[in-house]
């Protein structure tokens, strides 16, 4: 027998015990889903109405103008035959390779076999006329509101990335070739990835996005100094450790959503906004909230801004001896920082002396693509959910929010890890945006049908402690900074809300990027820049227009803004006082504690 013979027989014995494992994975991720708890069905994707909406309005199209339904459909003919007819006579010459290709480039298709290989271009050009198609047929019909319009073409799109050639083990180059590679381990990798996925979720799928045990809280992320010096049911209040001698006199502190863990804000040292404005020379105070689980349920907005804003609030002045306080929030939290504020002005109280308000919205009118999620036939299968469980779980937001750019958050990393067996990144943004948290039912039902589907905020509706605030009620001088493509809070609508405001001095920062990149975005990285305008703020549109690009963070620009408003220095302060002892460091015990199940 020759070297090759053997090495030949030593594959083939590596493949059939590769095969043997993925026998054995199959029979452990038979028992991992059958642990996945029963769901709503409405949680999974959108009523029925949908399709028969978008199936109406192409019916009504083809009765009332059949002229442009048959040039769509003649046109997608032309073009697959066209391209089926090459593909022959290039095979027909006795040569494989891929004939002309005039498709767009996708960088779902970035191997070179894509463009080269007849049969995996094959495959790429029919998928992508046949995409282009569907969304030509969505974009022409003409029998649909603006709202419908938007949930078809969202969904139609889902519908077609799922099929993409690269999301199938047959039809995916890099998988296949892996696979031959390494005599079937890469198959086995991904079959262990799968399973240990499943089996995190109780049964659900979520793609782990980075690696779980490549970080350790206060270790190597949300590492800057600071001690927990108050805590309730609600949340704990962090203060930061001065990085100067001499501090602003009005201190800040800083409300994160509690949809999330208040740590994007204390990624690593490089790009932690918290740690950045401690060095600017101010008093940071940060809300870490509560992960709740069911014993919540009852817990509402009214809750977390009593127990939460007003409290933290309180406790920073007590701590600081100021009477007044700077405030920031981000997103959710920005939200019910606004609520929070109309309260105080009609309660008389001044204590907050400026607000910050990232990507948040308080207008709800235009909520962008998140608005596909907001309709009745969604919200109806969650109140259904929270009130069995008492709580919105974490599995289904951070679902929701991955499939707002599923080929980033869904696919392509299911891919890397399934198909080709490799480990998640040590990617300290991935792993924050993996460490979720839940909502209290009513809380979460109170924003979904008050503030998402009613508008109360901005409609001078929404009750707060009883009262009902509105916008007008925010008068304090504001800061606001939203993100060019936030998929979340669209820019346009956070432009309306704070339009809106009774503010005479305010302050609207339009930043490149989305929800998440466009706020942590620190000064040395020199990525992404801003937009800012001196025009009144009548129209989104108006104001763009007239603004003025400038390059690099929107950072100094805020620091320098907060500043003005923070007072004279006085000598740095250490956390807490003598009624606040020092109950855990930074990042404390919240952020990493796990809700009961």
């Amino acid at each position: 027998m020759t070297t090759g013979d053997d090495e030949a027989g030593a594959r083939l014995d590596r493949l059939n015990a590769n095969l043997a494992k993925v026998e054995e994975l199959s029979q452990r991720l038979m028992v991992a889903l059958s642990r996945r708890k029963q769901a709503d069905p409405a949680l999974s994707g959108p009523g029925q109405d949908v399709y028969l909406k978008a199936a109406a309005a192409y019916v009504a199209e083809m009765m009332q103008n059949p002229a442009k339904i048959l040039e769509h459909q003649i046109s997608y003919w032309g073009k697959s035959l066209k391209h089926y007819v090459e593909a022959q006579q290039v095979l027909a010459r006795g040569k494989l390779e891929a004939p002309p290709d005039s498709t767009p480039k996708d960088r779902r298709f970035s191997n070179p076999l894509w463009e080269t290989h007849p049969f995996f271009n094959y495959l790429k050009q029919q998928y992508l006329l046949s995409s282009e198609a569907v969304a030509n047929a969505v974009a022409s019909l003409d029998h649909l509101d603006p709202a419908d319009r938007k949930r078809v073409e969202y969904f139609s799109k889902q519908i077609v990335d799922l099929f993409a050639p690269t999301n199938f083990l047959g039809t995916n180059p890099d998988a296949l070739s892996r696979a031959v590679e390494t005599d079937g381990e890469s198959l086995v990798q991904g079959l262990e990835n799968l399973v240990r996925d499943i089996e995190a979720n109780d049964g659900d799928l979520l793609v782990t996005l980075a690696d779980p045990q490549a970080f350790r809280l206060g270790e190597n992320i949300a590492t800057t100094p600071g001690s927990v010096v108050y805590r309730n049911r609600m949340l704990e209040l962090i203060q930061y450790a001065p990085t100067t001698e001499k501090v602003f006199r009005i201190p800040l502190v800083i409300f994160p959503p509690w949809i999330n863990k208040f740590y994007i804000l204390d990624l690593k040292p490089q790009n932690s906004l918290i740690k950045w404005i401690v060095d600017q020379g101010h008093t940071v105070f940060v809300v870490s909230w509560v992960n709740p689980d069911a014993s919540y349920r009852d817990v509402g907005m009214d809750d977390y801004i009593r127990d939460g804003y007003i409290r933290a609030l309180t406790e920073v002045r007590r701590i600081t001896g100021q009477k007044k306080v700077n405030a920031a929030g981000y997103c959710i939290a920005g939200t019910t920082l606004g609520l929070t504020l109309a309260h105080l002005k009609q309660a008389g109280d001044t204590s907050v002396n400026s607000a910050t308000f990232f990507t948040t919205l308080t207008d709800f009118s235009d909520p962008g693509e998140v608005g596909v999620f907001l309709n009745d036939d969604f919200v109806d299968g969650i109140e259904r959910q929270t009130a069995q469980d008492g709580i919105l779980s974490r599995l289904f937001m951070s679902r929701t929010f991955s499939f707002l750019r599923s080929n980033d958050l869904i696919y392509q990393p299911a891919i890397k890890s399934y198909m080709l067996g490799e480990a998640p990144a040590a990617f300290d943004l991935l792993f924050w945006n993996g460490d979720g948290t839940n909502l209290p039912a009513k809380m979460a039902m109170e924003y979904l049908r008050g503030l998402c589907q009613r508008d109360e905020f901005a409609k001078g509706r929404f009750p707060v402690l009883g009262t009902p605030v509105s916008l007008r009620d925010i008068t304090l001088p504001v800061f606001a900074v939203a993100c060019e493509t936030d998929h979340i809070a669209a820019w346009k609508g956070s432009f309306n809300g704070v339009r809106q405001f009774g503010s005479k001095d305010r302050t609207f920062v339009l930043a490149q990027s989305g929800h998440i990149a466009g706020i942590i975005n620190p000064p040395s990285k020199g990525k992404y820049g801003h937009y800012v305008s001196d025009a009144p703020m009548t129209s989104p549109e108006d104001w763009k227009t007239a603004s003025t690009f400038h390059a690099g963070s929107w950072w100094p620009r805020w620091g320098a803004w907060l500043s003005r408003r923070s007072g004279a220095k006085v000598a740095a302060r250490t956390p807490g006082d003598g009624d606040h002892p020092v109950l855990a460091p930074a990042p404390g015990t919240y952020v990493t504690a796990e809700p009961a199940a």
